[in-house]
C-alpha cells in the first residue's frame, strides 16, 4: 500500500495529515466495502498521518505513521536498511530489543529535523495506550504504498479493512513461539498488507477517533490473504514510544 504522504512527502518537507488533535481525518475515509492485496484506493487525504519512506530517488520502501509534529514511527527493519535517508530525519531510534531474526519489538521512531504543520491533508493518528485491548473481529484499516494483486508500486495509496485476530488463534496459525505479546494479528479474511507496507499503520475506531494500533511487520513471503499480517503491538510498546520521545 502508499499513504497520504507524496511520493516527496519526506525529501521535500511536505508531510501529509489533518489538523484537530490526533486521529480525526478533515477528510473522512471511506470504510464501506473496502477491500492492498486485494486492497482499494483510499481517498487522497483521508489517511493524513500516512507517510511514505523514500531513497533520494524517491524510490518508495516502506511506510509510516506520523505521530506528532515530531515524529514518524515506523518498522524498525525498515529504519535499518537506509545510513543517509531523508533531509527531513535528523536521527532514528530503533527499539533496542528489537530482533532481526524474529521481527519482534520491530519499532522504530524518526526524528524530523522542523516541526510539521497540520493541514487538512496533514495531521497525526492517535496511539494505543498501554492498558487498551481490541476484541478480535473487530474491523481496523491498514494502509500503504506497497505492493498489491496487479502492481509492486500503485500510484495511489491503498487501503483496506481487515479484522482483528485474537493471539491464541494467530499462535496456532503461525506457531506458538514465533507470536510475541509485542505483536498483534489481523487478516486472513481476502485482504493483506505486503512488501512495500512495512512500518504503516494498522487504525482502528475507537470512540470516534482513529487509533494506532499496529505497525505493519511481516506476513507470508507471498502476501497469502489466507493468513493474517502481524503487526508490532502500540499498546504493548507505547511506554518506550513515551519514554523516548520525552528524552530525546
Amino acid at each position: 500500500i502508499k499513504s497520504f504522504l507524496p511520493h516527496s512527502c519526506l525529501m521535500n518537507n511536505v508531510l501529509c495529515s489533518v489538523i484537530t488533535g490526533c486521529g480525526v481525518p478533515a477528510i473522512k475515509p471511506q470504510t464501506i466495502g473496502s477491500r492492498i492485496v486485494n486492497g482499494q484506493n483510499a481517498i487522497s487525504g483521508s489517511w493524513p498521518w500516512q507517510v511514505s519512506l523514500q531513497l533520494p530517488n524517491s524510490f518508495h520502501f516502506c511506510g509510516g505513521s506520523l505521530i506528532n509534529e515530531n515524529w514518524v514511527l515506523t518498522a524498525a527493519h525498515c529504519a535499518v536498511l537506509y545510513t543517509v535517508c531523508f533531509l527531513l530525519v535528523i536521527y532514528v531510534i530503533t527499539h533496542p530489543l528489537y530482533n532481526r531474526a524474529t521481527f519482534n519489538n520491530d519499532i522504530a521512531l524518526l526524528k524530523l529535523s522542523a516541526p510539521v504543520t497540520f493541514t487538512p491533508r496533514i495531521s497525526p493518528v492517535c496511539l494505543a495506550p498501554s492498558n487498551s485491548s481490541i476484541l478480535p473481529g473487530t474491523r481496523c484499516f491498514t494502509t500503504g504504498w506497497g505492493q498489491t494483486a496487479t502492481t509492486s508500486h500503485p500510484e495511489i495509496l491503498q487501503q483496506t479493512g481487515v479484522p482483528i485476530i485474537s493471539p491464541a488463534v494467530c499462535r496456532q496459525i503461525w506457531g506458538q513461539n514465533r507470536i510475541t505479546d509485542a505483536m498483534i494479528c489481523a487478516g486472513a479474511s481476502g485482504s493483506s498488507s505486503c512488501q512495500g507496507d512495512s512500518g504503516g499503520p494498522l487504525v482502528c475506531e475507537i470512540s470516534g477517533v482513529w487509533t494506532l494500533v499496529g505497525s505493519v511487520s511481516w506476513e507470508t513471503s507471498t502476501c497469502d490473504t489466507r493468513f493474517p499480517a502481524v503487526y508490532a503491538r502500540i499498546s504493548q510498546l507505547r511506554s518506550w514510544i513515551d519514554m523516548t520521545i520525552a528524552s530525546n
